[in-house]
Protein backbone atom coordinates (compact mmCIF):
# COMPACT_ATOMS: atom_id res chain seq x y z
CA UNK A 1 0.00 0.00 0.00
CA UNK A 2 1.06 3.47 -1.02
CA UNK A 3 2.23 5.68 2.19
CA UNK A 4 0.29 8.79 1.94
CA UNK A 5 2.54 12.13 2.51
CA UNK A 6 1.76 14.80 5.08
CA UNK A 7 2.71 18.42 3.54
CA UNK A 8 3.16 21.26 5.58
CA UNK A 9 3.17 24.34 3.72
CA UNK A 10 4.66 27.17 5.73
CA UNK A 11 4.70 30.54 4.14
CA UNK A 12 7.57 32.64 5.92
CA UNK A 13 7.71 35.54 5.02
CA UNK A 14 -7.61 21.50 -12.65
CA UNK A 15 -10.61 21.90 -16.01
CA UNK A 16 -11.60 20.25 -19.54
CA UNK A 17 -10.04 22.09 -22.70
CA UNK A 18 -12.35 24.38 -24.63
CA UNK A 19 -12.93 24.17 -27.65
CA UNK A 20 -11.07 26.25 -30.27
CA UNK A 21 -13.62 27.36 -32.63
CA UNK A 22 -13.07 31.46 -33.72
CA UNK A 23 -15.35 33.60 -35.76
CA UNK A 24 -14.52 36.05 -38.43
CA UNK A 25 -17.64 38.46 -40.14
CA UNK A 26 -17.19 39.58 -43.49
CA UNK A 27 -19.12 42.33 -44.49
CA UNK A 28 -19.43 41.66 -47.76
CA UNK A 29 -22.17 39.29 -48.64
CA UNK A 30 -22.70 39.18 -45.06
CA UNK A 31 -21.39 35.93 -44.32
CA UNK A 32 -19.99 33.90 -41.48
CA UNK A 33 -16.83 32.42 -42.05
CA UNK A 34 -15.89 29.56 -39.65
CA UNK A 35 -12.41 28.54 -38.87
CA UNK A 36 -11.88 25.81 -36.42
CA UNK A 37 -8.22 23.99 -35.88
CA UNK A 38 -8.67 20.23 -34.94
CA UNK A 39 -6.84 19.15 -31.69
CA UNK A 40 -4.85 16.98 -33.73
CA UNK A 41 -3.17 20.36 -35.13
CA UNK A 42 -2.20 20.84 -31.13
CA UNK A 43 1.52 19.70 -29.83
CA UNK A 44 0.43 16.89 -27.54
CA UNK A 45 3.55 17.10 -25.38
CA UNK A 46 6.88 19.18 -24.97
CA UNK A 47 9.62 18.32 -23.20
CA UNK A 48 11.53 21.91 -21.28
CA UNK A 49 14.31 22.22 -19.61
CA UNK A 50 14.14 23.94 -16.26
CA UNK A 51 15.65 25.49 -13.23
CA UNK A 52 18.23 22.87 -11.24
CA UNK A 53 17.79 22.79 -7.73
CA UNK A 54 20.23 23.49 -4.82
CA UNK A 55 20.50 20.44 -3.01
CA UNK A 56 21.35 19.59 0.83
CA UNK A 57 22.65 16.16 2.12
CA UNK A 58 21.50 14.79 -1.17
CA UNK A 59 23.69 13.20 -3.84
CA UNK A 60 20.78 13.72 -6.73
CA UNK A 61 18.10 16.12 -7.11
CA UNK A 62 14.69 16.48 -9.12
CA UNK A 63 14.79 16.04 -12.68
CA UNK A 64 16.40 18.87 -14.68
CA UNK A 65 13.77 18.21 -17.84
CA UNK A 66 10.05 18.29 -17.58
CA UNK A 67 7.47 16.68 -19.60
CA UNK A 68 3.81 18.87 -19.90
CA UNK A 69 1.07 17.30 -21.91
CA UNK A 70 -1.30 19.81 -23.51
CA UNK A 71 -3.69 18.68 -21.30
CA UNK A 72 -1.80 19.22 -18.27
CA UNK A 73 -0.96 22.64 -19.50
CA UNK A 74 -4.55 23.60 -19.57
CA UNK A 75 -5.35 22.23 -16.41
CA UNK A 76 -2.37 24.32 -14.62
CA UNK A 77 -3.52 27.26 -16.73
CA UNK A 78 -7.28 27.13 -15.77
CA UNK A 79 -6.41 26.44 -12.44
CA UNK A 80 -3.72 29.48 -11.58
CA UNK A 81 -5.59 31.68 -13.61
CA UNK A 82 -8.75 30.85 -11.17
CA UNK A 83 -6.39 31.55 -8.00
CA UNK A 84 -5.13 34.64 -9.48
CA UNK A 85 -8.97 35.85 -10.45
CA UNK A 86 -10.23 35.02 -7.50
CA UNK A 87 -7.61 36.63 -5.39
CA UNK A 88 -8.36 40.26 -7.36
CA UNK A 89 -11.75 39.86 -6.63
CA UNK A 90 -11.30 39.33 -3.13
CA UNK A 91 -8.88 42.16 -3.06
CA UNK A 92 -11.88 44.35 -4.97
CA UNK A 93 -14.57 42.96 -2.45
CA UNK A 94 -12.22 44.06 0.75
CA UNK A 95 -12.07 47.60 -0.43
CA UNK A 96 -15.48 47.60 -0.45
CA UNK A 97 -15.84 46.58 2.68
CA UNK A 98 -17.92 43.41 2.12
CA UNK A 99 -14.64 41.34 3.08
CA UNK A 100 -14.18 42.23 6.64
CA UNK A 101 -11.37 41.43 9.08
CA UNK A 102 -8.00 39.13 8.29
CA UNK A 103 -8.09 38.40 4.28
CA UNK A 104 -4.26 37.67 2.81
CA UNK A 105 -4.03 36.87 -0.47
CA UNK A 106 -1.95 34.64 -2.51
CA UNK A 107 -1.52 36.10 -5.99
CA UNK A 108 1.84 35.75 -7.65
CA UNK A 109 2.55 32.69 -5.67
CA UNK A 110 -0.55 29.78 -7.57
CA UNK A 111 2.60 28.08 -8.90
CA UNK A 112 3.73 26.77 -5.55
CA UNK A 113 0.06 25.60 -5.25
CA UNK A 114 -0.61 23.86 -8.41
CA UNK A 115 2.74 22.27 -8.61
CA UNK A 116 2.43 20.78 -5.88
CA UNK A 117 -1.00 19.55 -6.12
CA UNK A 118 0.22 18.13 -9.44
CA UNK A 119 3.54 16.01 -7.93
CA UNK A 120 1.37 14.79 -4.89
CA UNK A 121 -1.99 12.21 -4.41
CA UNK A 122 -5.78 14.09 -3.73
CA UNK A 123 -5.45 11.55 -1.05
CA UNK A 124 -2.13 12.98 0.72
CA UNK A 125 -2.60 15.17 3.35
CA UNK A 126 -1.70 19.16 3.05
CA UNK A 127 -1.49 21.84 5.49
CA UNK A 128 -0.69 25.16 5.09
CA UNK A 129 -0.86 28.64 6.74
CA UNK A 130 -3.12 32.04 6.66
CA UNK A 131 -2.48 32.53 2.86
CA UNK A 132 -4.62 29.61 2.39
CA UNK A 133 -7.31 30.29 -0.54
CA UNK A 134 -5.74 28.77 -3.71
CA UNK A 135 -4.95 25.80 -1.44
CA UNK A 136 -8.32 25.47 -0.79
CA UNK A 137 -9.37 25.79 -4.16
CA UNK A 138 -6.93 23.27 -5.32
CA UNK A 139 -8.07 20.94 -2.58
CA UNK A 140 -11.22 21.00 -4.57
CA UNK A 141 -13.07 23.45 -2.84
CA UNK A 142 -15.52 25.65 -5.65
CA UNK A 143 -14.95 29.51 -5.66
CA UNK A 144 -18.20 29.69 -4.90
CA UNK A 145 -18.02 28.42 -1.21
CA UNK A 146 -14.46 30.06 -0.83
CA UNK A 147 -16.37 33.57 -1.80
CA UNK A 148 -18.68 33.08 0.35
CA UNK A 149 -16.42 32.00 3.74
CA UNK A 150 -14.78 35.17 2.82
CA UNK A 151 -17.68 37.12 3.17
CA UNK A 152 -18.74 35.16 6.09
CA UNK A 153 -22.01 33.54 4.75
CA UNK A 154 -23.93 30.73 5.00
CA UNK A 155 -22.80 29.20 1.90
CA UNK A 156 -18.88 29.11 2.37
CA UNK A 157 -17.03 26.18 2.55
CA UNK A 158 -17.04 26.35 6.79
CA UNK A 159 -20.65 28.03 6.74
CA UNK A 160 -19.17 31.49 7.06
CA UNK A 161 -17.87 31.00 10.43
CA UNK A 162 -13.92 30.43 9.37
CA UNK A 163 -13.09 33.37 6.57
CA UNK A 164 -9.90 33.90 5.09
CA UNK A 165 -7.77 31.52 7.13
CA UNK A 166 -9.80 28.68 8.25
CA UNK A 167 -11.05 26.72 5.27
CA UNK A 168 -11.23 23.26 5.38
CA UNK A 169 -11.21 20.01 2.69
CA UNK A 170 -10.82 16.76 2.85
CA UNK A 171 -7.10 15.95 3.72
CA UNK A 172 -6.94 19.37 3.75
CA UNK A 173 -6.03 21.12 7.36
CA UNK A 174 -5.60 24.53 6.45
CA UNK A 175 -5.20 27.72 6.89
CA UNK A 176 -3.59 27.72 10.28
CA UNK A 177 -2.47 31.60 12.01
CA UNK A 178 0.94 30.52 13.10
CA UNK A 179 3.53 30.43 10.37
CA UNK A 180 6.54 28.15 11.53
CA UNK A 181 7.45 29.01 15.00
CA UNK A 182 10.51 28.51 15.67
CA UNK A 183 10.55 26.00 18.64
CA UNK A 184 7.71 24.42 17.28
CA UNK A 185 9.03 23.64 13.73
CA UNK A 186 12.62 22.47 15.28
CA UNK A 187 10.58 20.14 17.20
CA UNK A 188 8.80 18.71 14.08
CA UNK A 189 11.76 18.30 12.37
CA UNK A 190 13.04 16.04 15.27
CA UNK A 191 10.39 13.88 15.85
CA UNK A 192 9.79 13.58 11.93
CA UNK A 193 13.78 12.38 11.71
CA UNK A 194 13.40 10.47 14.04
CA UNK A 195 10.24 8.22 13.51
CA UNK A 196 11.26 8.93 9.80
CA UNK A 197 7.91 10.39 8.59
CA UNK A 198 6.92 10.50 5.19
CA UNK A 199 6.35 14.63 5.74
CA UNK A 200 7.53 16.75 3.45
CA UNK A 201 8.04 20.41 5.18
CA UNK A 202 7.55 23.19 2.64
CA UNK A 203 8.53 27.03 3.08
CA UNK A 204 7.34 29.19 0.35
CA UNK A 205 9.80 32.28 0.51
CA UNK A 206 8.20 35.06 -0.96
CA UNK A 207 10.92 37.62 0.48
CA UNK A 208 8.97 39.34 3.42
CA UNK A 209 7.96 38.16 6.87
CA UNK A 210 5.43 41.01 6.69
CA UNK A 211 7.22 44.05 6.10
CA UNK A 212 10.55 42.98 6.75
CA UNK A 213 13.39 41.73 3.64
CA UNK A 214 14.67 38.27 4.62
CA UNK A 215 18.13 39.74 4.40
CA UNK A 216 17.23 42.10 6.91
CA UNK A 217 15.57 38.96 9.28
CA UNK A 218 17.94 35.94 9.03
CA UNK A 219 21.61 35.95 9.04
CA UNK A 220 21.52 32.79 7.03
CA UNK A 221 18.53 32.55 3.70
CA UNK A 222 18.99 29.36 2.89
CA UNK A 223 16.15 28.40 4.61
CA UNK A 224 16.10 24.57 2.74
CA UNK A 225 19.00 23.95 4.57
CA UNK A 226 17.58 24.88 8.40
CA UNK A 227 16.65 21.14 8.84
CA UNK A 228 19.98 20.69 9.29
CA UNK A 229 19.89 16.73 9.67
CA UNK A 230 17.17 16.61 6.91
CA UNK A 231 17.85 16.63 3.75
CA UNK A 232 16.83 19.97 1.75
CA UNK A 233 15.78 21.47 -1.56
CA UNK A 234 15.69 24.90 -3.01
CA UNK A 235 13.52 25.24 -5.95
CA UNK A 236 12.32 27.93 -8.42
CA UNK A 237 8.86 28.78 -7.24
CA UNK A 238 7.74 30.76 -9.89
CA UNK A 239 7.87 27.42 -12.28
CA UNK A 240 5.04 25.24 -12.13
CA UNK A 241 7.21 22.92 -13.43
CA UNK A 242 10.29 23.30 -11.66
CA UNK A 243 7.72 22.85 -8.58
CA UNK A 244 5.94 19.82 -10.00
CA UNK A 245 9.09 17.95 -10.32
CA UNK A 246 10.58 18.74 -6.98
CA UNK A 247 7.44 17.43 -5.36
CA UNK A 248 7.46 14.37 -7.08
CA UNK A 249 11.14 13.63 -6.00
CA UNK A 250 10.14 14.98 -2.95
CA UNK A 251 7.26 12.40 -2.14
CA UNK A 252 8.99 9.65 -3.86
CA UNK A 253 11.65 10.37 -1.33
CA UNK A 254 9.38 10.09 1.85
CA UNK A 255 7.66 7.25 0.26
CA UNK A 256 10.56 4.84 -0.03
CA UNK A 257 11.01 5.11 4.35
CA UNK A 258 13.76 7.92 3.90
CA UNK A 259 12.11 10.07 6.55
CA UNK A 260 11.38 13.69 6.31
CA UNK A 261 12.43 16.69 3.37
CA UNK A 262 12.76 20.27 3.59
CA UNK A 263 11.72 22.31 0.35
CA UNK A 264 12.07 25.92 -0.16
CA UNK A 265 9.90 27.62 -2.48
CA UNK A 266 11.76 30.96 -3.62
CA UNK A 267 8.71 32.75 -5.17
CA UNK A 268 6.64 36.10 -4.62
CA UNK A 269 3.52 38.32 -3.38
CA UNK A 270 2.74 40.76 -5.54
CA UNK A 271 -0.13 41.80 -2.66
CA UNK A 272 1.16 43.31 0.64
CA UNK A 273 1.09 40.60 3.54
CA UNK A 274 -2.16 40.96 4.56
CA UNK A 275 -5.21 43.49 2.93
CA UNK A 276 -4.05 46.29 5.86
CA UNK A 277 -0.58 46.77 4.15
CA UNK A 278 -0.14 48.18 0.89
CA UNK A 279 2.87 46.32 0.41
CA UNK A 280 4.59 49.23 -1.11
CA UNK A 281 6.51 50.91 1.87
CA UNK A 282 8.92 48.68 2.08
CA UNK A 283 9.62 47.66 -1.38
CA UNK A 284 8.79 49.76 -4.45
CA UNK A 285 5.98 49.46 -7.36
CA UNK A 286 8.75 49.05 -9.61
CA UNK A 287 10.22 46.00 -8.16
CA UNK A 288 6.62 44.20 -7.89
CA UNK A 289 6.69 45.20 -11.41
CA UNK A 290 9.51 43.73 -12.78
CA UNK A 291 9.16 40.35 -11.21
CA UNK A 292 5.35 40.42 -12.90
CA UNK A 293 7.30 41.17 -16.36
CA UNK A 294 10.24 38.64 -15.62
CA UNK A 295 9.06 35.82 -14.12
CA UNK A 296 4.92 36.11 -13.40
CA UNK A 297 4.14 31.72 -13.22
CA UNK A 298 0.81 32.10 -15.14
CA UNK A 299 2.39 34.37 -17.79
CA UNK A 300 5.69 32.11 -17.83
CA UNK A 301 3.37 28.60 -18.47
CA UNK A 302 1.31 30.12 -21.11
CA UNK A 303 4.30 31.45 -23.19
CA UNK A 304 5.31 28.30 -22.92
CA UNK A 305 2.48 26.72 -24.33
CA UNK A 306 1.90 29.10 -27.21
CA UNK A 307 5.41 28.68 -28.31
CA UNK A 308 5.13 25.11 -28.21
CA UNK A 309 2.05 24.84 -30.20
CA UNK A 310 0.33 23.47 -27.49
CA UNK A 311 -2.38 25.78 -27.35
CA UNK A 312 -4.05 28.70 -29.34
CA UNK A 313 -4.38 32.69 -28.28
CA UNK A 314 -7.53 32.16 -28.89
CA UNK A 315 -8.52 29.35 -26.99
CA UNK A 316 -6.34 31.22 -24.13
CA UNK A 317 -8.57 34.00 -24.25
CA UNK A 318 -11.99 31.61 -24.21
CA UNK A 319 -10.58 30.44 -20.82
CA UNK A 320 -10.35 33.43 -19.58
CA UNK A 321 -13.53 34.49 -20.47
CA UNK A 322 -14.58 31.38 -18.54
CA UNK A 323 -12.43 32.22 -15.44
CA UNK A 324 -14.25 35.64 -15.29
CA UNK A 325 -17.75 34.50 -15.29
CA UNK A 326 -16.92 31.87 -13.00
CA UNK A 327 -15.46 34.45 -10.50
CA UNK A 328 -18.44 37.06 -11.28
CA UNK A 329 -21.05 34.64 -10.49
CA UNK A 330 -19.01 33.13 -7.39
CA UNK A 331 -18.72 36.84 -5.53
CA UNK A 332 -22.41 37.52 -6.40
CA UNK A 333 -23.65 34.25 -4.48
CA UNK A 334 -21.05 35.39 -2.19
CA UNK A 335 -22.83 39.18 -1.79
CA UNK A 336 -26.84 37.64 -1.70
CA UNK A 337 -26.18 34.91 0.49
CA UNK A 338 -27.52 35.19 4.05
CA UNK A 339 -25.63 35.19 6.68
CA UNK A 340 -25.51 32.18 9.39
CA UNK A 341 -27.84 33.18 12.55
CA UNK A 342 -26.77 33.28 15.78
CA UNK A 343 -28.21 30.25 16.84
CA UNK A 344 -25.85 28.01 14.69
CA UNK A 345 -22.96 30.01 15.91
CA UNK A 346 -21.85 27.24 17.97
CA UNK A 347 -22.53 24.46 15.73
CA UNK A 348 -19.97 21.70 14.40
CA UNK A 349 -18.11 22.49 17.70
CA UNK A 350 -17.98 18.78 18.27
CA UNK A 351 -17.75 15.52 15.99
CA UNK A 352 -20.23 13.52 17.99
CA UNK A 353 -24.00 13.38 16.78
CA UNK A 354 -25.61 14.40 19.86
CA UNK A 355 -26.69 17.84 20.47
CA UNK A 356 -24.49 19.81 23.59
CA UNK A 357 -24.56 22.57 25.59
CA UNK A 358 -22.35 24.97 25.21
CA UNK A 359 -21.11 28.06 26.98
CA UNK A 360 -21.65 31.11 25.41
CA UNK A 361 -20.18 34.92 26.28
CA UNK A 362 -20.97 33.99 30.13
CA UNK A 363 -21.45 30.70 32.47
CA UNK A 364 -25.56 31.47 32.40
CA UNK A 365 -25.69 31.72 28.74
CA UNK A 366 -26.32 28.01 27.38
CA UNK A 367 -26.23 27.81 22.98
CA UNK A 368 -26.97 24.31 21.55
CA UNK A 369 -24.06 22.83 19.63
CA UNK A 370 -25.24 20.43 16.66
CA UNK A 371 -22.76 18.35 14.86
Amino acid sequence: MQKMLTLISNVYRLGNASKNVGAQTVSEGARMVLSTRFFTDFTPQASFDIKKCELHRLEAGPSETAVLTREQGLQYYRTMQTMRRMELKADQLYKQKIIRGFCHLYDGQEACAMGIEAGINPTDHLITAYRAHGYTFTRGVSVREIMAELTGRRGGVAKGKGGSMHMYAKHFYGGNGIVGAQGQIFESFNMAALWKLPCIFICENNKFGMGTSVERSSASTDYFKRGDYIPGIKVDGMDVLCVREAIKFAADYCRAGKGPIVMELETYRYHGHSMSDPGVSYRSREEIQEVRSKSDPITMLKERMLSNNMASVEEIKEIDVDIRKVIEDAAQFAISDPEPPLDELCNHIFANDLPMEVRGTNPWVKLKSVS
